[in-house]
Order: structure tokens, then C-alpha cells, then sequence
């Protein structure tokens, strides 16, 4: 795979050291087991798979070598280019400017954009509407997109099954951006409609069934579904395709769910399915797949708690959180600094959409065993920023310059 140029900002002595054991001792990446940190004090389970995907290191390249080579030029990114608070400050120091925020709400508007302007399109895509409306104020955007591939290979794939009449169900959160876009590339090309979960996956499989009344479905589904979408038409042959930071399992149950549904209605067997719901499972995110598959792994040690970074709005973090929840205390944090001292930690409930605080969060007994991972946008650095901190406020006998050792002796 592509190895990209990253700001040494981001990176960890530390996390490279254990990463690159794990690619020394598991080249094909079967093994999903946590790599075992001992501070004596404190014993750490990292992740196998964690941290900076291959979308968005594309895309912190991108930005980056952008803003070096163009010195003097207004360079705009067209919201965040990915879901982390940091990285975004990061550019925003280097002159980036923001024109719309997550939500899609202007901030500059486009009129004040000029031809030499510099706009980076962010990891999530964007709209075809947005991408004409650059176009018609003179913008290159190709050469500044850092869409994500694997994006990319979504919207190919609703494309391709498209061609052959089947409506579009994306499985995402209506107001991200990036089911935002996937959704204008879907219903350029056919009928779409946007679920964000199995509840309405359910409410959906009902007007497919012509239990529900058609004409509710346009007011339970408003805003999600694509123009002139005929609910008693449009339902006839789907396939489903996904916001690549939703959790691969719910996608891929939401799928197997509406596939029973269609050969219920139709009376089909495995040889005739395919006629009415096309299989898509080829459009989940390798990345996705990985972390979750690593957090499930993780989650098999028995430990007093664990600890998520990345962005509160980051998509696949808070899925990573809502795993670790099921199972034990869980603290989704944004950086090292939410650590406040072994008494005390702020962190984002997911519940309450807010910052709290808890205290006495570390157990009294030692060692304390601690489950570490982060989402998909979060450095490195900052995995390493957190542990360190763990490691002094739990006065451990050894050092992370101690475990950098003990990985990097034993590679070949």
C-alpha cells in the first residue's frame, strides 16, 4: 500500500515501534489480538488495527503538500477535512480557511472566491451541486480533491447496479457529509433513499411489503429520499450501500434484512434474488472493517476500562465507543488534555451530546488494565500523548522510551 508523507507532528515514536512488529509478525493481518503494553503499573492493550486510514493520510498529504507549494495564495478547504478538532487547527494555523461547516452551512459564499484560489475538497466528497458550483466560479477542483477511495468506490458501485434499475438504499447518517454526497452521486443515476438505521430499515421493508400506507412514507422519510422517488415503484429492485464510517455489521444486517424481505415479497430463492437486490457487500471499508474487527478483538481482555480518541463528531469513532460501552466503562476523548490527573477526566457522552466529567476513574488496584484505540482521523501522536500520561499519573516504574525498546529489539 501507498506510503504517504506525513507531518512529523503526527507521528509516534512509540505506536511506529508496536506497529511495526505487528506487520513484521502478522504480514497478512489475521491476527486481531491487542498488542500488550506492561508499564508494571499499568498494562495497556493497544488496538491491532487503529488510528490514520489510508483515506485520510491521503488526504493530510494532500493539504499539506497544497499549502507549501502554493505560498501567497488564499487556500480554502470546503468544510473539515476530517473529523478531527486538531488536524483542522492544524490547517487553520497554516492560513486554510473554512467555507462551509460540517453541516453544510455557508460561511464564505462562494461569490467571494476567485479563479487563483486554492479550494481542497475533504476526505467525506462533496456534492455534485457544490462541485458545479466551484466549477462555475472558476475553481480546479480536481487536482485538490482528497476524496477518499474507498468513497469513491462506493458511489462506482451504486453507479454500476444502477444501470440495471436498482434503487439506492444508503445506509448513513442523513446530515454527514458524506451520505450527503453519496446521495447526490446516487440520485443523479437512480431513486435513492437515505436509512440511518435498522429501526427504519424495518419502517422501509414495510412499504416494500404495502403494509404501511404510500403516501406516509413521504413524511417519515422527509429529506432522505431522493426527488420524484415513487414509493410504490421505486422499491421494486435495490441494493444497499453504505456511509464507509457506519459500522460494517449494521450495514451488512440492515442488507441481509431487506434481501429476506424482497424474497418474501417475491417468493424467490438464492439462484433468483439477484434479480430484485444487488449484492454490494464489496463497498465496506477495509479501514472500518479492520478497527471494529479490532475493537471487537480488544474487547475480549478483561480490563477495568477503556479509553477512545478522536473527534466528538467523527462517525467512526463513536461506533468504536459504542462497542467498548457494551462492555465496560468507556471514556471518548479528543486528546490527551481531556486527562486531567488520576482523579479526574473529561470526556463526551454520546448520550448526553455533551462534555462531563468523571472522577476516580482509574481503579485503586495495580496494575490497571486499560483498553486504548482510536478512530480513523486521530494521530498517532496523540495515542502516545495519552499513554505517557497514563504512565506518570500512575507513577510506572518504566518508561514508553522503556516498551520503544522492547518492540524495536526484537524486529528483524
Amino acid at each position: 500500500m501507498k506510503k504517504f508523507e506525513i507531518p512529523l507532528i503526527y507521528r509516534s515514536p512509540l505506536i511506529t515501534a508496536i506497529k511495526n512488529k505487528r506487520r513484521q509478525d502478522d504480514k497478512l493481518k489475521k491476527d486481531f489480538a491487542p498488542s500488550f503494553l506492561d508499564f508494571g503499573t499499568v498494562h495497556v492493550y493497544l488496538a491491532r488495527h487503529f488510528g490514520f486510514c489510508y483515506g485520510v493520510e491521503n488526504a493530510i498529504e494532500i493539504a499539506f503538500r497544497t499549502i507549501d507549494e502554493n505560498p501567497g495564495k488564499k487556500i480554502f478547504l470546503l468544510s473539515e477535512m476530517i473529523h478531527n478538532p486538531h488536524v483542522n487547527a492544524d490547517l487553520k494555523s497554516r492560513g486554510v480557511e473554512f467555507l462551509m461547516d460540517t453541516k453544510g452551512n455557508m460561511l464564505i459564499p462562494f461569490e467571494q472566491l476567485t479563479k487563483d484560489d486554492i479550494v481542497l475538497i475533504p476526505a467525506f466528497g462533496t456534492t455534485l451541486q457544490i462541485e458545479k458550483q466551484l466549477k462555475e466560479a472558476g475553481i480546479e477542483i480536481e487536482k485538490y480533491n482528497t476524496t477518499c477511495p474507498f468513497v469513491e468506490k462506493v458511489w462506482n458501485r451504486a453507479q454500476a447496479i444502477a444501470k440495471n434499475k436498482y434503487t439506492i438504499i444508503v445506509h448513513g447518517k442523513p446530515q454527514h457529509e458524506e451520505t450527503r454526497a453519496t446521495f447526490s452521486h446516487s440520485a443523479i443515476n437512480s431513486p435513492t433513499v437515505v436509512v440511518k438505521d435498522m429501526n427504519e430499515a424495518i419502517e422501509l421493508s414495510n412499504y416494500i411489503l404495502g403494509k404501511n400506507a404510500p403516501e406516509k412514507f413521504y413524511k417519515q422519510f422527509k429529506g432522505q429520499y431522493s426527488d420524484g422517488f415513487n414509493v410504490e415503484y421505486d422499491l421494486q429492485k435495490i441494493g444497499v450501500v453504505n456511509q464507509t464510517t457506519m459500522l460494517a455489521s449494521d450495514t451488512q444486517a440492515i442488507a441481509d434484512f431487506l434481501k429476506k424481505i424482497m424474497e418474501e415479497k417475491y417468493n424467490l430463492g438464492d439462484a433468483g434474488i439477484m434479480e430484485r437486490f444487488a449484492d454490494t457487500r464489496d463497498t465496506l471499508c477495509y479501514a472500518t472493517n479492520e478497527n471494529q474487527g479490532a475493537v471487537y478483538a480488544l474487547l475480549e481482555t478483561k480490563a477495568d476500562l477503556a479509553i477512545v480518541l478522536g473527534g466528538y463528531n467523527s462517525s467512526n469513532t463513536s461506533h468504536l465507543v459504542d462497542l467498548c460501552e457494551e462492555k465496560l466503562p468507556t471514556y471518548f476523548i479528543s486528546s490527551e488534555d481531556e486527562i486531567i490527573s488520576s482523579k479526574e477526566i473529561h470526556h463526551y457522552s454520546l448520550k448526553k451530546k455533551k462534555v462531563i466529567t468523571t472522577l476516580s476513574y482509574l481503579p485503586e488496584r495495580k496494575p490497571a488494565k486499560i483498553l486504548i484505540t482510536s478512530g480513523a482521523s486521530c494521530p498517532d501522536a496523540m495515542v502516545e500523548g495519552v499513554i505517557k500520561k497514563l504512565v506518570r499519573f500512575l507513577k510506572s516504574p518504566k518508561t514508553t522510551e522503556d516498551v520503544i525498546r522492547e518492540f524495536s529489539s526484537s524486529l528483524n
